[in-house]
């Protein structure tokens, strides 16, 4: 029998895991140096901008500006198109988002109220658009936040205008015709997505909270799913989450970030009954936001209450190729059986054609009211 030759024993294939390891070990020592730039940079850029806050100051301008923040928005966005860069848009404008309000935040620390608590979807649309750098005041209802704004309490508001499924926010519109000196200075178009969470199994529930919208847009998939649970009207998603967190046997229709918070398992993901449920939200504030180019601008208004009124004011954007984008009718608090219109239309009230048309409206009018104008927002969310 042969034996082996000495030396000749075969060597496992390492070759290509060593070269693999060589190649991370580098690849991070790549990552470590640009994140070192980035450092840098970032902490260049923020120099700039609180010298940029100094001047505003000396100036007696606002320090938040949310048409020169689309501006570098869009700036970015397209340095990302053109480079070809694997991050998406929604990436970037994430990115940046919380890059300028760190920056903003070393001109003046911002306060926003929203309807709370933590976790609601009127925090997660504040985040959205203003970004963690701010200090956030969570109240009790949607006519708090106007007070609190108008107060001076807080420098900014975020209420919820209108649902993609239940359509408009009573209590938002009720607070515009008490509070018309406050002014839309921004819109954040939040995708709405709601999970059941819960601490149970799903055949132990016997009761679901949440608020009374998030209900509604969820009632077919609670029909089906869960037929023998009550539900029960609370005051926002977020404290639903609460509720089912101390309650045994309950459930909450509430965010993932609300489930996160109070340690619950999400049993159902994205149960709204509309796959394209979405709530824009308005940002208020005291000061008019300039023009972008890509605005939209939101009014008020009353008419005789006389037939043809109504197609007579409507005529106006026509006339104008103004194209409006939302109508909402409400209940006149002055006068029985008469409405007041909200619209939202294409343009910047300072654009010359806007301006012609909302002088030929107030002609139709008994009463109009500019709102705001403000850069029109894209979808964001889950």
């Amino acid at each position: 029998m042969a034996r082996k030759a000495e030396g000749n024993t075969p060597t496992p294939p390492t070759t290509g895991v060593t070269r693999s390891a060589a190649q991370l070990k580098a690849l991070r020592s790549q990552i470590d140096k640009l994140d070192i730039q980035l450092v840098k940079m970032i902490n260049e850029r923020a120099s700039v901008a609180a010298e940029i806050g100094r001047a505003k100051n000396e100036q007696g301008e606002e320090i938040f500006s949310p048409a020169r923040e689309e501006e570098v928005y869009q700036n970015v966005i397209q340095a990302n198109e053109k480079n070809k860069g694997p991050l998406s848009e929604l990436s970037i404008r994430a990115i940046f988002r919380e890059i300028m309000s760190a920056s903003r935040g070393l001109q003046k620390v911002f306060k926003v109220a929203y309807l709370g608590p933590e976790y609601s979807f009127s925090h997660l649309a504040a985040v959205e658009h203003f970004g963690q750098s701010i200090e956030f005041v969570p109240v009790a209802s949607i006519a708090v936040v106007f007070e609190e704004v108008d107060r001076r309490h807080v420098d900014f508001g975020v209420v919820p205008i209108e649902n993609s499924t239940d359509g408009r926010v009573s209590d938002t519109l009720d607070m515009f015709l008490r509070m018309r000196h406050l002014v839309i200075c921004g819109e954040i178009r939040l995708r709405i997505h709601y999970n059941l969470v819960a601490n149970c199994e799903p055949q132990e529930i016997r009761r679901v909270y949440s608020k009374p919208q998030a209900l509604s847009q969820c009632r077919g998939w609670l029909a089906r799913n869960l037929p023998y649970a009550q539900t029960h009207d609370v005051s926002s998603t977020a404290f639903a989450a609460e509720l089912a967190f101390k309650e045994k046997g309950a459930a909450a229709v509430a965010s993932r970030q609300a489930a996160s918070r109070y340690g619950l398992r999400i049993l159902f993901s994205q149960i709204e009954d509309s796959p394209h449920n979405e709530t824009r939200f308005a940002v208020i504030g005291h000061h008019k936001a300039g023009r972008t180019g890509a605005d939209k601008t939101t009014a008020m208004f009353r008419i005789p209450h006389n037939p043809g009124s109504l197609v007579d004011a409507l005529d106006v954007f026509k006339q104008n190729k103004i194209n409006l984008t939302w109508i909402e009718s409400f209940p006149s608090p002055q006068a029985k059986s008469e409405y007041l219109f909200f619209v939202d239309f294409e343009g910047h009230q300072d654009d010359p054609k806007v301006s012609k048309a909302l002088k030929s409206l107030a002609e139709h009018c008994q009463e109009l009211s500019v709102l705001g104008s403000y850069p029109i927002a894209r979808s964001v969310g889950d």
